[in-house]
């Protein structure tokens, strides 16, 4: 055990040593996309101030041209030093073997401790006992909903079940006076509400070692089925034609609920109208049976080091910086993005924020999505279009749900070919 321990220090000090330059500056170079690369700037001259001889150089890459870039970049050789991966995008950059693993360092390190940080977004960051990400800032989705709305339908208390999500809806729309009122906004567009109750009613995904599509699985039509439901029953639109504006929507009392992230809280705060009258308020998800919450999804961007680093010293630095609660909350302030590490949220700046604490509670009970990188693929171009078509009829629910499979199969074909070979 000594020995073995010895080789890890070894390892790790040399890991440290590899970008010393006799006293000059040292600038790591720092992938960030969209908002994040303007936000985080502001946090890094502390980070500068007390690590004097580095300097970080910010590239700001829009969340549309991320993706190809770092695989750019990864082809050419000319990765940066650091960079944000969205949590999903994680399983696709290690399986490419171009990203640090970074538990040595976190076992060695002061500042990030696994257990510092929420469970389900933690193991988005593994794949098997390795670990290439430090969450950096965390989203999950809760139930967005219109309190008045909700007592007047004899519901003081949001819904903690799926049953009761459904009779909330209909209490909801046979109580409304309005032509066209859908007490849940559920667009086929947006695929998370399809994953999240199908996670909660304990469906895999995929199956086979990630190789096939599974959500013909009982567990998981069950759960389609259900959110079919709200369509057939006109509790929910099957397109945005009858919406034009989301938020206009929910203050005049079309839309009741709404299964959404973080980024709306700002969203709601500043563009409903009358925010001063209209009682809405946040709640974590409701569950197929009486365990409440029911599970969501785990999201967020997490921080990662690419092995053709030189500066992976620096890096980790900067890693351990930004994963303080300072620098948390910090971030949260200029940015709005929820903190990673649980210590932050106990910052008032969070805890006066009535609309914040959903998303407190979500987060002890959110679950990732299959680590594979073809997932995004799935969820995007497939899932959505077979949603679609069983909310306006065009299939029926096991129809939908085997062409998913197959075009899951199809996308997962390589990933087989992968498996079967041992690669």
């Amino acid at each position: 055990m000594l020995k073995k321990n010895l080789k890890l220090i070894i390892g790790i000090l040399f890991f440290f040593s590899a970008c010393r330059d006799n006293g000059k500056i040292i600038v790591i170079n720092f992938w960030a996309f969209g908002a994040e690369s303007e936000n985080v700037q502001k946090l890094l001259n502390e980070f500068e101030k007390f690590h004097p001889g580095i300097k970080v150089k910010v590239q700001a890459i829009p969340w549309t041209a991320a993706h190809e870039k770092l695989i750019t970049a990864f082809a050419s050789e000319t990765t940066p030093d650091i960079t944000q991966l969205g949590n999903t995008w994680i399983p696709e950059f290690a399986a490419l073997n171009s990203l640090e693993e970074l538990k040595n360092l976190v076992k060695y390190s002061e500042v990030i401790k696994e257990r510092d940080f929420f469970p389900g977004i933690w193991k988005t960051n593994k794949l098997g006992e390795k670990l290439f990400g430090i969450p950096w800032y965390v989203d999950t989705r809760v139930l967005f909903y219109r309190k008045d709305l909700m007592e007047k339908a004899g519901f003081p208390n949001p819904p903690r079940t799926w049953q009761e999500l459904h009779d909330a809806a209909f209490q909801i729309k046979k109580n409304s006076s309005l032509h066209n009122c859908y007490p849940l906004f559920l667009p086929t567009s947006e695929w998370a509400p399809f994953i999240i109750f199908g996670m909660q009613n304990g469906a895999a995904l995929l199956k086979d070692h990630n190789t096939l599509g599974n959500f013909s699985d009982p567990k998981f039509e069950e759960a389609f089925k259900y959110l079919i439901n709200f369509y057939k029953d006109d509790l929910a639109p099957v397109a945005m034609t009858g919406i034009s504006n989301v938020y206009q929507a929910f203050e005049e009392g079309y839309i009741a609920m709404y299964i959404t992230g973080p980024w709306n809280v700002t969203e709601f705060k500043n563009r409903l109208t009358n925010n001063n009258k209209i009682d809405w308020q946040t709640a974590p998800l409701p569950s197929p049976n009486n365990i409440y919450p029911g599970a969501s999804i785990a999201g967020g961007s997490s921080l990662v080091i690419f092995k053709n680093s030189k500066c992976k010293n620096e890096a980790w630095k900067l890693i351990e910086f930004l994963s303080s609660k300072k620098a948390q909350v910090n971030f949260f302030k200029v940015s709005s993005d929820l903190p990673a590490v649980k210590e932050a949220w106990d910052d008032s700046i969070l805890v006066n924020d009535k609309y914040l604490k959903a998303f407190y509670d979500q987060l002890q009970n959110v679950l990732p999505m299959p680590q594979v990188p073809e997932w995004e693929q799935i969820v995007f171009s497939k899932l959505q279009q077979y949603a679609e078509y069983a909310a306006r009829g065009r299939m029926g629910i096991k129809e939908a749900l085997n062409h998913l499979d197959n075009d899951a199969d199809k996308i997962l074909e390589k990933r087989r070919w992968m498996v079967k070979n041992k690669l």
